[in-house]
């Protein structure tokens, strides 16, 4: 795969430090890292909170608290359909999250990000 040098340093920056932090922290416990690939497989639909909460096996009042600390990293999203609540995975910000982590190991370095991109083109 041939990859433009200039391909990373053409995305704008779009997270702060402090932002991917933010998401990195948020990731960093099992229920929420699992609710978030669930969230980011059932694109654009999203899940129920219920759905959510059955499927890590908590009730919703404990898993509300792992929704909000997601909620404030900016990796979802709730609308309401109906009576539901239903939950959506902030593609824009999982993107942001994958660039600020692969821009500063690939700038100018093409070859190292071939592989990676190849990866991401396969999802």
């Amino acid at each position: 795969m041939d990859v433009d040098p200039a391909f990373l340093s053409a995305i704008p920056d779009g997270m702060t430090d402090d932002e991917a932090l933010g998401a990195l922290a948020a990731l960093a416990h099992p229920t929420r890292l699992n609710a978030f690939r669930l969230l980011v497989a059932h694109e654009p639909e999203g899940l129920a909170t219920g759905e959510l909460a059955d499927a890590a096996g908590l009730g919703q009042s404990t898993f509300s608290t792992h929704l909000a600390v997601l909620a404030r990293a900016g990796l979802v999203t709730a609308e309401k359909r109906g009576r539901n609540q239903i939950q959506r995975a902030r593609i824009d910000t999982l993107r942001a999250l994958m660039v600020f982590l692969a821009r500063d190991c690939c700038r100018g370095r093409a070859e190292l990000c071939e592989p990676l991109l190849a990866d991401l083109v396969r999802c």
